[in-house]
């Protein structure tokens, strides 16, 4: 299989050096796998060939993007092939008067809006980790971000793909024209799937014009549930914010010990708005905004400038890397840490989680994307401390119950994986045996990144 690999792509792409392979054994999360051969495509013939190499010997294949994942969803849990996809980087297409952009999987999501900012426009999904995720894998886990509150997820962003299915056929879903109502939707499908069903070697996007303002403004509160029922109050109101984000007083406490310099008070919750649009509606809402979270009990700051701009995202984007400021010589845990409730619910879920972590003695941080209902939960623990692990585990069983009861979602953008894949079939009931049989029916012979979603 090594020398087929090499005839594919050269052996200067393929490797099965043991330092190397151990470089892709692993993601963001605590995952960990081994790969038997890292291969690096440049194109859809190549992946082609490569999985029809997999499917005659039986081999798992599991595409890789940036490895920035959180859920073990590019590990090679079950050994295999590798695909690292970062080599197929390229913008293919950029149809400025058709509001569209054709791209290779690999392209790291910050250098595509780099470009599309030189012509007025961008693509409005944007996690947290821009500066490294690939596009490929925000497609795969049916990512989103900070801007999904006005702007939608990936999911609404994506007209077609080229696919390279298990048996190494190349398909097309979707087409160029805005909508289609032809057949079934396999563009919807392969979005989410983590790379269980095929391997995306092209993509179509569609982009949108950058606003013509915005503003930032922050709200504090003494109080977290007033924080909730201020978020709720807003979007009810008819405004829709280009982004709304929370954290809550740990949150804070953990930001200002990494950066004592922000100026973030120390309050049990803040919000954070973004709204754009024309610089007139742009004014009246932030206006509107104020006067809620003021009613709501809280204290409002709109930025002045940039410079007050960027600090005040800055306190928001440290959060994560904070976590462990609050837990010296601990390790953040990726569990229990992306969870989607109904709107009208945040106030309740934001209270339950504050009551769950004293149940079980741990430090929950809780932020994320309060303005769709999606909450990021932070842990930090000792990872040799098996104690520590049932109470983690304990937590996350916890929350995810209270979310279940809610009608939510246990991953609201960051994918199943493995860590929640024992989870697949409570959320989703016979759904999820559709599932399964849709997955058989395209890979039986589930070389597919086996493994990931209980598949």
């Amino acid at each position: 299989m090594f020398e087929e690999l090499q005839a594919i792509v050269g052996p200067e792409r393929v490797t099965r050096d043991p330092g190397e392979l151990y470089c892709y054994s692993f993601d963001s999360s605590y995952v960990r796998g081994h790969a038997d051969y890292v291969v690096r495509p440049k194109s859809a013939e190549e992946v082609a060939e490569i999985v029809k190499v997999a499917t005659k010997y039986n081999t798992p294949i599991v595409a890789r993007g940036s490895a920035s994942g959180l859920t073990g969803g590019s590990v090679p849990v079950k050994g295999g092939i590798v695909l690292d996809m970062t080599g197929m980087n390229r913008i293919l297409e950029l149809e400025v008067e058709n509001l569209q952009a054709v791209i290779e999987p690999g392209i790291i999501h910050k250098e595509l809006n780099n470009e599309l900012i030189k012509h007025g426009f961008f693509f409005p999904p944007d996690p947290g980790s821009s500066d490294m995720c690939t596009v490929g894998g925000l497609i795969a886990n049916g990512g989103s971000g900070m801007h999904s509150v006005k702007y939608g997820t990936v999911k609404d962003y994506v007209l077609g793909l080229e696919v390279v299915l298990p048996s190494g056929d190349i398909i097309n879903t979707g087409c160029k024209a805005p909508k289609t109502s032809s057949g079934y939707d396999l563009t919807r499908l392969f979005i989410g799937s983590e790379g269980t069903l095929g391997i995306v070697t092209k993509a179509r996007l569609r982009i949108h014009p950058l606003p013509e303002t915005k503003s930032i403004m922050m709200a504090t509160f003494g109080r977290i549930e007033d924080a909730g029922r201020a978020a709720v109050s807003v979007l009810s109101s008819g405004v829709i914010p280009a982004a709304m984000e929370i954290m809550d007083g740990s949150a804070i406490k953990a930001v200002k010990e990494l950066d004592p310099t922000l100026e973030v008070p120390d309050v049990e919750a803040m919000l954070l708005f973004e709204v754009d649009g024309y610089r007139e509606s742009v004014t009246r809402e932030v206006g509107l905004i104020c006067t809620i979270c003021e009613q709501c009990g809280g204290t409002t700051r709109v930025a002045k400038n940039k410079n007050e701009e960027e600090r005040l995202w800055a306190a928001r984007r440290l959060v994560g890397v904070a976590i462990t400021k609050l837990n010296p010589g601990k390790v953040r845990v990726y569990e229990a840490e992306d969870i989607g409730v109904p709107i009208k619910d945040v106030p309740f879920m934001l209270k339950k989680i504050q009551e769950i972590g004293r149940k079980h003695g741990m430090s929950l941080v809780t932020y994320g994307h309060i303005g769709d209902g999606n909450l990021h939960t932070g842990i930090a623990i000792n990872p040799r401390d098996e104690a520590e692990w049932k109470r983690v585990h304990a937590v996350k069983d916890d929350i995810y119950d209270v979310v279940l009861s809610l009608g939510g979602t246990l991953p609201a953008e960051h994918g199943v994986g493995i860590i929640r894949a024992d989870y697949m079939a409570r959320a989703h009931g016979k759904g999820y045996e559709v599932m399964k049989s849709i997955k058989k029916a395209v890979d039986p012979q589930n070389i597919m990144n086996p493994g990931k979603m209980g598949m």
